[in-house]
Order: C-alpha cells, then sequence, then structure tokens
C-alpha cells in the first residue's frame, strides 16, 4: 500500500492533517526503520513536519530551555548550555544511533518513540523536562514522565503533534550524567541504561533522582535510590548502595540481547557509574561527554 504524504510549512496545517488521520514524521529514524524491519507498515496517511520552522531551535524559556521538536542529537551535544547545565542530555545525544542517526534525528522523534531503551528519556524525565502537544482545539502541557504509557505508548492522543520539550532551570550544584552499557560506539541500543542528577552543597547531597533505562516496561524513577541518596555525603559507597537499590527495583526482560539475570547484575554498574560522575560533575570535576564512553572499562 502507498502511504498519503504531505510536507507543510505551518504548524496549522500540519496539525490538520493529524486531524485527519495522518502520523507526523520528522527524521524518519524510528518510523522508517520500523517498516523496513517488519515491526509495523507505514501509517496510510504521513505528514513530515520537517519544513516547520516553528518546531526549531533551542531558546532560553523562564530561566531554562525550551527544546523545539526538530532539534537534532547533533545539535543538543554542541549546545554550549546543554553540555553545561543539562549535561545528562547531551551525554545521552552523543550516543543515540550512528553520526547519521544524531545529524537527522530529533529529540521529538525520540520522545515520541517512547522505546523503553531511549537513550534521553532518563535525563529528561530527571530533569523534569515538560512536553508541549498542540492540537486544533488548544494546546496542552504534559511532565515527559507521565507522557510515557508503555513500550512505544504514549499519552498524547492521534490529532496532538509534540512542539517543544521545556527544561526547567536547573539549581546551583546541580550535576547529571547518563550512561549505558556499550559494546561498540556505534548503533547501540540500550541493554541496561542508568540516569542520575543530584543537587550538591558543599559536602552533602540535597536532591537526587534517579531513573533507569531498558530495566521496566518504561523508563521511570526509582524513588527508593533517590532517598537513599538525600542528605548523604554522595560517597562511592553511598553510590554502591543506592545502585544496589536500583538493581532490586529493575525490571528486566531477557532476549536474545541479554538475560533479566544479567540486566540485574549490570542495573547496578551503571547506577553506581551514573551516580558516582553526577556527583563528580556537581563538584566541579570534569567528566567527558558522553560519559558511557569515558567511563567505559572503569574499575567497579
Amino acid at each position: 500500500m502507498t502511504s498519503l504524504y504531505s510536507a507543510p510549512q505551518t504548524l496549522e496545517e500540519a496539525l490538520a492533517a493529524l486531524a485527519e488521520g495522518a502520523r507526523p514524521v520528522a527524521g524518519g529514524t524510528d518510523l522508517v526503520v520500523g517498516a523496513r524491519q517488519g515491526k509495523a507498515p507505514l501509517p496510510d496517511a504521513v505528514v513530515a513536519i520537517h519544513r516547520i520552522d516553528a518546531l526549531r531551535g533551542i531558546e532560553k524559556s523562564g530561566g531554562g530551555l525550551r527544546l523545539g521538536a526538530l532539534v537534532t542529537h547533533e545539535q543538543l551535544v554542541a549546545d554550549p548550555v546543554v553540555r553545561e547545565r543539562y549535561t545528562a542530555v547531551a551525554d545521552a545525544s552523543a550516543i543515540v544511533g550512528s553520526h547519521a542517526t544524531r545529524h537527522i534525528g530529533t529529540i521529538g522523534g525520540n520522545v515520541m518513540n517512547a522505546s523503553p531503551a531511549m537513550e534521553t528519556g532518563g535525563p529528561l524525565i530527571c530533569l523534569g523536562a515538560v512536553a508541549r502537544l498542540r492540537s486544533q482545539s488548544g494546546e496542552r502541557e504534559v511532565s515527559v514522565e507521565e507522557l510515557f504509557a508503555g513500550p512505544g505508548e504514549t499519552s498524547a492522543r492521534p490529532d496532538e503533534l509534540l512542539t517543544s520539550i521545556d527544561l526547567p532551570a536547573t539549581a546551583p550544584g546541580t550535576g547529571s550524567c547518563y550512561v549505558r552499557l556499550e559494546y561498540r560506539k556505534q548503533m547501540e541500543i540500550a541493554i541496561v541504561g542508568a540516569t542520575c542528577l543530584v543537587v550538591a552543597d558543599g559536602d552533602s547531597i540535597t536532591a537526587a533522582r534517579v531513573a533507569i533505562t531498558a530495566l521496566a516496561p518504561t523508563i521511570r524513577r526509582v524513588p527508593e535510590a533517590e532517598r537513599a541518596l538525600t542528605d548523604g555525603d554522595g560517597s562511592p559507597d553511598a553510590a554502591r548502595a543506592a545502585a544496589d537499590v536500583v538493581a532490586a527495583a529493575s525490571q528486566p526482560i531477557s532476549d536474545v540481547r541479554g538475560s533479566d539475570r544479567y540486566r540485574r547484575a549490570m542495573a547496578a554498574v551503571m547506577a553506581r557509574r551514573a551516580i558516582n560522575a553526577a556527583v563528580a560533575r556537581a563538584r566541579g570535576q570534569d567528566v567527558p561527554i558522553p560519559a558511557s564512553s569515558a567511563l567505559h572499562g572503569a574499575v567497579e
């Protein structure tokens, strides 16, 4: 079957197409690849949004940043504010797919694909990111954490388009990190991933957020690990204790890429690396981006 295709230049035209049942596509790195692999057929109607300038750009907004849905991973990695204040997002975007994928693939497409193994999900959740959804009937905001409804599913309606993602201002002393288990440097899909964000005040960790990737039906936070870190000293022993909590809270599956037992064991390792790196960054120490590559083979 040949799909109907349109490529409007205005948001209003795109929303009209969605109201009639079309499915949006930006870089196409998920939709097209999935169709080629036989995972899902192309929809009957596709609306390409790559020509809509209103969906582009990284802008300062209310002390934070607004990421247009068409911002690419390559742009995120290169942005100095993202690298300095939202470092976990840079960690994640730097290892999405290949160089070609990062050049074409967008943050909006990554989020709306809602894979439990997506790289940017954990960082966005830990940073308190908010998705802005538009339809012909209006606009609404939903936290990225609440947007993920299941594997490949979001709480957005079929007629809603993700227009931007808002990153709130970060507190002084914030450090964040995303790491995944790596076997190769390109075209990898997370088998296990962990994100940590901490706020440090001297020797004390005053706030913490921890999220797991590819270890549950959706990317989600681990409140028990966050409580284990908060009001502690951020020491390696504290990181190890919180990481063990992360492993216990994981719900991994077994498949051709790894057993549930292996994934749970690696959950502790990845969480420990993410926590230690986030604490180091919060205290002004340099951990190169992406942290996964910088910490690969680290002695535990």
